[in-house]
């Protein structure tokens, strides 16, 4: 069998692999190494290849950013910072019907500024703003909806896991990466709001809700207390985003600082406690270790595939084909979208971009977009059955006895999953849209 011939048949094996169970990084390094000891009838060039994949993935400075945005995310979810900014922003939008689901989506785009994780957006918003909304009379599929829906900003608006994993793939600055995705990020967070409101004047039987004449007005904050509440997070942002943005930081040094930075704010707060500390410090290990196996098992598929010729013989095919640049990237869009069914964020990126980005950077294709593009799509799937692993993380947050089934959360985000999509198709027919600030 030919080598592109081994390479088809590994990603066949490595889909029936996944939808049996096995775990992505498992599925990666397994079939690599089994295809390149078929590729070169050596068994001890195989495991040369994996020692040289564990050793070199991963040992890059830049990977220490990983662990130290997660620790700041988690750290800035101790210490309650996605609570003061929800009650800031649900006082401010309190005179809009649909004003607490606004209020969700703007406190969930400050988070994201200050953490680039989904699942900690989730987790916090769905203990912070359910129980509020449904107290005002929020319909719990709305309630829910909008909190998974909105948490989805984590990834777009910087820092980002997603752009500094698809940074390190891609070979492409990571600062870039971040300026690119703050237009877009707005964009989303600006097409969620006029979608509450539309619902509020066009659909208001799902989202329920009641305006200020029915609020119960005394627990009202001051503005010094707002902005006592709001202050924390504005010295986070321009800590981080300003420290890389305005040079002063690389994006290493900028996660090191907003990690002792949120340090500092959750001991002021007095709302770091040993256990929530170890609990923090515990799971900043999972998160970070469960990524970098999956880089290391890229990183080897990468070179498998090289090994093979399938990426040349691809870009000849594709050239040949008269696809063209636009139904290359629609493509490849629409397999991201389908494997959010399925998959998780990290684990789409390391399949699908060892095989996309070569072909696409011989087109000539802006990286810096596609990056914006491709986590714009792999967020969609964080929404959409059967995986949907923001849906997830909110059911797992309400617990066991809550009434609300996975089918109403889903159902919940299915307006915002369409949002997203329509600020793909926008940022795919206006490019500048992503690369306008860098």
């Amino acid at each position: 069998m030919s080598g592109v011939g081994i390479a088809f048949l590994s990603i066949a094996a490595m889909l029936v692999l996944i939808y049996s169970g096995m775990h992505v990084a498992v599925a990666l390094i397994l079939l690599s190494f089994i295809g390149v000891w078929v590729l070169r009838g050596n068994f001890d060039i195989a495991s040369n290849m994996l020692v040289l994949a564990f050793k070199d993935s991963i040992s890059d400075y830049l990977f220490g950013v990983v662990p130290l945005f997660v620790l700041m995310g988690l750290r800035v979810a101790v210490a309650g910072i996605g609570r003061d900014t929800f009650e800031v922003a649900a006082q401010t939008f309190r005179r809009i019907l649909g004003g607490l689901g606004i209020a969700t989506v703007a406190a969930n785009a400050v988070f994201a500024a200050i953490t680039g994780i989904s699942i900690a957006s989730a987790a916090v918003f769905t203990k912070v703003a359910v129980p509020e909304m449904i107290r005002h009379g929020y319909t719990p599929r709305f309630a829910v909806g909008v909190v998974a829906g909105s948490s989805v900003l984590g990834m777009l608006i910087p820092p980002s896991l997603l752009f500094i994993l698809y940074g390190v793939l891609t070979e492409q600055s990571v600062g870039s990466l971040f300026i690119a995705g703050v237009l877009p990020g707005i964009l989303l967070s600006t097409v969620y709001c006029t979608g509450i409101l539309a619902m509020g004047r066009w659909w208001p039987s799902f989202i329920g809700g009641r305006k200020e004449e029915t609020w119960d007005t005394s627990q009202n904050m001051g503005l010094a207390e707002m902005a006592g509440k709001i202050a924390p997070i504005l010295i986070l942002v321009t800590l981080v985003l300003g420290g890389i943005y305005g040079g002063y930081f690389t994006p290493t040094e900028a996660g090191a600082a907003g990690a002792l930075g949120a340090l500092v704010i959750s001991l002021a707060k007095r709302r770091l406690t040993w256990a929530s500390f170890w609990q923090v410090l515990v799971q900043t290990g999972h998160t970070t270790s469960s990524i970098c196996f999956l880089i290391i098992g890229a990183s080897l598929y990468s070179r498998m595939l090289a090994m093979s010729g399938m990426p040349g013989w691809l870009g000849n095919w594709v050239v040949t084909s008269g696809m063209g640049v636009n139904g290359i990237l629609i493509g490849l869009l629409l397999v991201v979208i389908l494997l959010g069914t399925i998959l998780d964020s990290a684990s789409i990126m390391l399949l699908t971009l060892p095989i996309a980005v070569p072909i696409l950077t011989s087109t000539g294709v802006d990286l810096i977009w596609l990056g914006v593009l491709v986590v714009l799509a792999v967020e969609i799937g964080l929404l959409t059955p059967p995986f949907g692993i923001a849906v997830f993380v909110v059911k797992a947050t309400l617990g066991p006895s809550s009434p609300v089934t996975l089918g109403d959360i889903f159902a919940g985000a299915a307006p915002f999953a369409a949002m997203m999509f329509l600020v793909l198709v926008i940022v795919f027919l206006f490019p500048w849209l992503a690369t306008a600030l860098i």
